[in-house]
Parts: structure tokens; C-alpha cells; sequence
């Protein structure tokens, strides 16, 4: 019998140059955990189409024959093969949770009974209460084919009831599918509700009456009923849009702050302090850190016989715990507790608290635990934030010639400015590709916002926590409310200023991977190979400013049509799609409102016929039944006409696009590249992916 034997190269037969390198990394090599981890999830998310059985149990197999062969790996290259398992690993994990999330998703406009129980209350983009429910129950629909929750905004006349968690309830409203992209290649909501098991999105005219009262024995509802009430009763000591962000911070419900308001922080680059994320855990644990040794070094002989600093841990890991149950654990929450946990359970093992090699572990934990995290943008803005002050810092701390010169109570102030513009600039790419605009402003607003909110808001929000058994916790949330009021208004005059907000153009999918791979290298890599991080970062920046954008949009039910002609886009209609055209001017880069984009036609907004001709195109759009009468007599040669209701013939010289043609295909971009016209679909752009599968 033959037996099989394999052998692998010896480091001499590999390039001298890459085994230095390798070498050169002893000690650093964890740090690239989390970054192949996210490269396999990010190569999952970008596949057209989803993996068959066979090919995960080859990348599973992949995995574990590379795992068990590690050990007759020459020890200086069994990094090389470590990279691609755990690029294989990464795309097991998201695979894996796609599957585990597996529910129901609306195939089609539903309109009748709805029925469920409240599980979230906020609300929308327009003001307008909304109610999350699970336990959902629509007529004529199957169980096995009803969603696991949905979601729907309330209007009209709502004074029937009062909205509570573990309410069961019941209306007739409109439902349908999570929403596709606005246009190929956008912002897919589809990916975001899978991840939440949201199966269906909708609204209501018809007063919603409750059913059944709150189960009292529901654990996960008590603790969302302590939210509310905590809410209530926060925003009773501090009303209006001051009590709404005290709220907001301290158990997570944004439902009492006006819409207005929420655009003033976002306008000012503040409207991260409203996300329970980073920034708030780690104030709260390190005020409760620092207060706890503080209060055990009053107590001298117990502070020389106990391990304050551990015990001070304990308590402050205990307080994050119970900050994240409180404020409801979404998934921000639970990776800021993450990351504040590998740090405090550091000290406990006296590791240094605060390093890359903490924030990795973090990242780990999180990539493995929810992958979808990756291409979330507040998963992007909390590592790119944290990652980059940290190097910073750990910089500055071995610059110690300068440091003595500067009085060192000048350095409080000094370290607030330096996070604020690091912090800034290393999310400033994020911000600008997923919100198409930048806060000019914003490093202004967070040096006269940010202070306080860890000098008073969290500081007073623990002394509340202290002092409410006792019946005065009026006592926090008074300290509390000036210095809310204070970010407000400075949100209010940031938000106001000329020039606050600079609109961004919607760069392509690959731009900001690139300048974080960029990033990353820079920082985590040693030798003087860690400055090719820079050239990626520039080269990705110069693909940014080189993006094109589609020239001839048209939405996904044919209601709008847009045109980009010298620089500038064109729309067809005066209102309707406006979700649509509102996001295309968005990514344009555009100012303009859908009104002001529409005036640039030339057109009434009564006619029901409007014809965009520019940069190759002949368009004419026909809208309702009165434009539909007049296709026979503008279905010209090399004519694009658009219609809002199907035709009963086809038959014509010009290319029609009727809202059957996109049911399927989803929003359209043509595009010249050349003589040749290209037209890509959002069906195309997507892929065949369990969150767009019909």
C-alpha cells in the first residue's frame, strides 16, 4: 500500500524578502485577525449570487484541513495559510448567521387586518409614530408565511390608546417588502431587515385599538416597560426636545425628540451623541471606574489590603451590563459593550486596558457574533474612531520631549481637541459615503458639545441612577438638562450656519474598503512597507473623485425619471417618488430639492407629459392614464418612454418601460460609455441573495 505524503516548502524556497517581512510582524500578527475576518464577510456580502451547499461544505473543509495541517507547517509560513482560512472562516460566519435568520418576508402589497404585540416604538423619518410588532397575524395569510415582525407608522387620528411594550394591538393598514435599492448599486434595506427579521414595512390611516394588555411576565418586556418608564419619567423632569435627548442617551428611545431637532444634530455632526455606542459606555463605565476608586481609597485600610482597580472593573463592567439591558441591547450597544468589556476584563488579567490589541479582540468577538455588523456604518465609524485614536495616542505617548514642555493642565483640553480631529477625520470618509454629505462644522460643534457630555451629562445620569430609590433622582437630571440644552443650541446654531452641511457624491462599492485596507496597513503594520497604506488610501481617494454617476435613472415603479445633464439632474415630477428622487439627488451630490431638481425640465408640474433630452437621451415620461393616451404619438425612433401604467399594445418604434418591465428588474441606470448604452438593473447590481430572492 502506498502511502500519501505531503510536503510543504521550507522558508528557503520562498522569497527571502516575504519571509522577512512575516518575521518582522512576530507579536503584531493578531492584529490582522479581525481584518481577514472582515475581508471573508465582506467577499460574502459582495457575491452575486448565494453559495450552494456543496461550495460551503468545500470552504468548510478548506478551513479544517488547514487548521489540522498547521502543525506540519513550517512555523514561518503558517501565517500565509492562516490568512486564507480565516478569510474562509469570515465567509462561514456570515453565511451562517444569513441562515439563522432565516423568517418570512412579505412577497407582495398586502392591505387588510393587521394584529401583533409592540416590540419598538420610535419613529419615522416623517415624525410619525411607529410601531414594530411581532407575533404578527394578517388574514388570508398562512402562518408559515407571515413575517416574524413588521413594521408600520401610524397616522392620522391615533388617540385610542397608548402605545406600551407587550401591547397587543390591531388595525387595517398597508403593508409590502422591505423596500429595494432606489437605484442600482444603493443602499440595500432588504440586507438591513433580513438581519432583523423584518419581513414587512408599512402605515396606517385607521386608529389602532388595543387588544390584550402587556404580559407582566414577559422578562424581555419587562425590561423594554422599565425603558419606557424611565423614558416617561425623565422627560416629565425635563421636557420638550431636552427631555427627548436625555431619554435618548439614557435608555435609547428617540420617540421624544421632534424631527427638526434630529436634523439639527445630524446638520452639526452630533447626532452620534443620541446612539447609546462607543462614546456613551465608555464615559459611564469610566466615570463608575473612577468614582469606585475613588470612594474604596476613602477607606484606607481596605485600600491597601483590597485590589481596588480590579474591584473598580468589576463594578464598572457590572454598570455597562446594566446600561446595555436598559437601553434595549441593540446592536450598537452591544458592540460598544464589547469593546468596553475586552478592555475592562484586561484589567482584571493587568493587561494594558486601552491597545490595538484590545480593539482587535473586539472586533473579533463582534465580526464572529453579528458579521452583518461589517457593512453597517456605525460598525465603520466606532472601529475607525477607536482604531485611530488609539494609534494616535500610543504615538504621542512616546513623544515625551514635547509633552514635558506643555503644562499638564493644559492637556485635558488638549486631549479633547485631539480626539475630536482624529476622531473626525477618521470617520469623516464614512459619513460622506453613507449620508452623501459632510458637516463642515463639526469638529466646532463636537469641541463645544462633547465636553460636557463627559464633564456633566453622564456624570449626572449615574448620580440620577444613585439618588432614584431615594426619590431624587430630580437632582441628576437637573444638573443634567443645562448642558443638554447647551448641545442643542449649539446644534441649532452650527446646523444654521452658511456652508454647514457640503454635499458628497456617492463614490463606488470598492472606494471605502479600499481606504480602509489603506488605513489599516498604515497603522498595523511594521517596517517601512506600512507607508504603501498611504498610496492605497490617495489612489482610492482619486477613484472617489473619478465616480460616475448613472445618467439616466428611472425608478423602480416608473414614477420618477431623472437625467443628468451638465452636471445637474433633471427630474421628471414635481412630488411623486419623492423617497426616490430625494436619494438620487443624495448621491448626486446635489443641493436641490426634488421641486428644484424638477424645475430645472421647464415643465408644469400639471402636465402629465414632461420630455428630458440631453448627454445622448430622448426621454419623454407619461404619467397616469391621460399621459398613456398620448404614447402612440410620441413612441418615436431612439426615443425612451417612460410610463406609469401598462399599455395595452406595444407596438411603436420607441423603447417603452412600463412598471411591469420593473417589477421584476427593479430600478434601472443607462448610462453611455461611448457609443454603447449600458443599462444595469437593481436586480442585476443585487445579485440572487437570500434578502432579494422574490
Amino acid at each position: 500500500m502506498r502511502v500519501l505524503t505531503f510536503s510543504f516548502p521550507r522558508p528557503a524556497q520562498l522569497p527571502a524578502a516575504l519571509i522577512n517581512a512575516i518575521a518582522e510582524q512576530r507579536g503584531h500578527l493578531f492584529l490582522f485577525v479581525p481584518v481577514l475576518l472582515a475581508i471573508g464577510i465582506g467577499i460574502y456580502f459582495a457575491l452575486p449570487r448565494e453559495p450552494t451547499p456543496p461550495e460551503w461544505a468545500g470552504t468548510a473543509a478548506v478551513v479544517a484541513g488547514f487548521v489540522l495541517l498547521l502543525r506540519r507547517i513550517p512555523e514561518e509560513i503558517a501565517p500565509l495559510v492562516l490568512i486564507v482560512a480565516l478569510i474562509a472562516v469570515g465567509m462561514l460566519a456570515a453565511g451562517l448567521r444569513a441562515a439563522l435568520v432565516s423568517a418570512p418576508v412579505l412577497q407582495y402589497r398586502y392591505f387588510g387586518a393587521i394584529e401583533g404585540r409592540i416590540v419598538q416604538i420610535d419613529r419615522s423619518a416623517t415624525d410619525a409614530l411607529r410601531l414594530t410588532l411581532d407575533q404578527v397575524v394578517l388574514e388570508r395569510l398562512s402562518h408559515s408565511r407571515t413575517p416574524v415582525k413588521v413594521r408600520i407608522s401610524l397616522h392620522g387620528d391615533q388617540g385610542f390608546f397608548t402605545p406600551e411594550p407587550g401591547l397587543r394591538v390591531a388595525t387595517t393598514g398597508h403593508l409590502g417588502p422591505p423596500p429595494a435599492p432606489s437605484e442600482p448599486g444603493g443602499f440595500d434595506f432588504r440586507r438591513l431587515a433580513w438581519f432583523e427579521r423584518l419581513g414587512a414595512v408599512g402605515y396606517t390611516r385607521v386608529p389602532v385599538l388595543a387588544l390584550a394588555p402587556a404580559d407582566q411576565s414577559a422578562a424581555g418586556l419587562r425590561i423594554h416597560r422599565l425603558r419606557m418608564k424611565i423614558s416617561d419619567a425623565v422627560q416629565a423632569h425635563l421636557p420638550g426636545d431636552t427631555g427627548g435627548f436625555a431619554a435618548a442617551i439614557l435608555t435609547g428611545d428617540r420617540s421624544g425628540i421632534a424631527q427638526a431637532r434630529m436634523e439639527d444634530l445630524r446638520r452639526s455632526n452630533l447626532a452620534h451623541l443620541l446612539a447609546i455606542s462607543g462614546l456613551h459606555m465608555g464615559l459611564l463605565t469610566g466615570f463608575v471606574f473612577g468614582l469606585l476608586r475613588l470612594v474604596m481609597a476613602m477607606v484606607p485600610a481596605f485600600a491597601l489590603r483590597a485590589p481596588t482597580r480590579k474591584l473598580a472593573a468589576l463594578g464598572a463592567l457590572a454598570a455597562g451590563g446594566f446600561y446595555l439591558i436598559l437601553s434595549g441591547g441593540n446592536v450598537a450597544t452591544q458592540r460598544a459593550y464589547i469593546m468596553v468589556g475586552v478592555m475592562l476584563v484586561a484589567v482584571l488579567l493587568d493587561r494594558r486596558a486601552i491597545s490595538l490589541r484590545s480593539v482587535a479582540m473586539a472586533a473579533t468577538l463582534i465580526l464572529l457574533l453579528r458579521p452583518e455588523a461589517l457593512v453597517q456604518a456605525g460598525f465603520q465609524m466606532s472601529f475607525a474612531a477607536t482604531v485611530a485614536l488609539v494609534a494616535v495616542f500610543r504615538w504621542l505617548a512616546g513623544e515625551r520631549g514635547w509633552r514635558g514642555r506643555i503644562p499638564r493642565w493644559v492637556w485635558p483640553v488638549i486631549s479633547v481637541v485631539i480626539c475630536s480631529l482624529v476622531a473626525g477625520i477618521a470617520t469623516a470618509p464614512i459619513a460622506a459615503a453613507s449620508f452623501n454629505r459632510i458637516a463642515e462644522y463639526g469638529l466646532i460643534a463636537n469641541l463645544l458639545a462633547v465636553p460636557l457630555m463627559g464633564l456633566v451629562v453622564m456624570p449626572a445620569a449615574v448620580l440620577a441612577a444613585l439618588l432614584a430609590p431615594f426619590g431624587l433622582e430630580w437632582v441628576g437630571l437637573r444638573l443634567m438638562g443645562p448642558a443638554i440644552d447647551w448641545i442643542l443650541q449649539v446644534s441649532a446654531f452650527v446646523s444654521g450656519l452658511d456652508g454647514a452641511v457640503l454635499p458628497i457624491v456617492q463614490p463606488a462599492p470598492g472606494v471605502i474598503p479600499a481606504m480602509a485596507l489603506g488605513a489599516l496597513w498604515l497603522i498595523l503594520w511594521q517596517g517601512r512597507a506600512r507607508w504603501a497604506g498611504v498610496l492605497v488610501m490617495t489612489l482610492a481617494l482619486l477613484g472617489w473623485g473619478e465616480t460616475p454617476r448613472p445618467t439616466l435613472l428611472i425608478a423602480r415603479e416608473a414614477e420618477v425619471v431623472g437625467l443628468m445633464h451638465n452636471g445637474t439632474r433633471r427630474l421628471s415630477r414635481a412630488r411623486a417618488g419623492s423617497f426616490t428622487a430625494e436619494s438620487w439627488l443624495r448621491a448626486d451630490g446635489d443641493r436641490a430639492t426634488q421641486a428644484e431638481a424638477f424645475a430645472r425640465s421647464g415643465f408644469d408640474p400639471r402636465e402629465t407629459l414632461v420630455h428630458l433630452h440631453g448627454a445622448g437621451f430622448d426621454v419623454v415620461h407619461l404619467a397616469g392614464q391621460q399621459g398613456l393616451a398620448q404614447l402612440e404619438s410620441v413612441c418615436l425612433p431612439g426615443r425612451i418612454v417612460v410610463v406609469t401604467q401598462d399599455p395595452d399594445a406595444r407596438q411603436g418604434p420607441c423603447r417603452i418601460i412600463s412598471p411591469s418591465d420593473l417589477r421584476q428588474s427593479g430600478a434601472l441606470a443607462l448610462s453611455y460609455r461611448g457609443a454603447v448604452l449600458t443599462t444595469i438593473s437593481v436586480a442585476q447590481a443585487s445579485g440572487h441573495r437570500r434578502w432579494t430572492a422574490p
